[in-house]
């Protein structure tokens, strides 16, 4: 099983503002919608996602739920219940990530895509995450939620390919 992560930053290493804002990353790109700078080909290789709670809230403020098709496990220590619009979409799931690991390889999963930044940096703690592709935005935004924060080690990665496109995005992916 591989574990994945695929995220954007701001060219400081935020991934959000520190009220958990995305209106940078939203606006950024002058304009082009029309690009998916490789998200889709991503998706289509993904069998579950494991994202946190503060993630799953942002989600929920989009206008519509765009994980349909996709198994969604959602880590959280304090929520019960999801929406019940999502109920048999979203697994909630406060365990050990180790064990869900381990769970996940045995149900036959075959990718898995983390996002979040707790999420990701938990998961780098525990040296479970295979490989890194991130999108590095032209816009500085001077204060935010940093990526890699607090995963108290270091973690070697192998660079795999780096792509540049017209409107300033470069996207480089990372073996751990």
């Amino acid at each position: 099983m591989q574990i994945s992560v695929y995220i954007a930053t701001s060219l400081d290493g935020f991934i959000a503002r520190k009220n958990g804002d995305i209106d940078w990353l939203e606006n950024a790109g002058n304009g082009d919608s029309t690009t998916d700078f490789g998200y889709e080909d991503f998706m289509s290789s993904v069998t579950c996602l494991v994202m946190g709670r503060k993630t799953f809230e942002k989600v929920l403020s989009f206008p519509e739920w765009p994980y349909d098709g996709k198994r969604v496990i959602l880590l959280s220590h304090t929520l019960s219940s999801v929406p019940s619009e999502l109920e048999g979409k979203v697994e909630l799931y406060a365990g050990d990530i180790p064990m869900l690991v381990d769970r996940l390889k045995h149900e036959g999963e075959r990718r898995v895509y983390i996002d979040g930044g707790v999420t990701i940096q938990a998961f780098l703690q525990a040296e479970l995450v295979d490989d890194i592709t991130i999108t590095r935005i032209p816009v500085i935004i001077g204060e935010g939620l940093p990526l890699f924060a607090q995963i108290g080690h270091d973690v070697s990665l192998t660079h795999i390919a780096t792509k540049v496109y017209d409107n300033g995005f470069v996207q480089s992916t990372y073996q751990c």
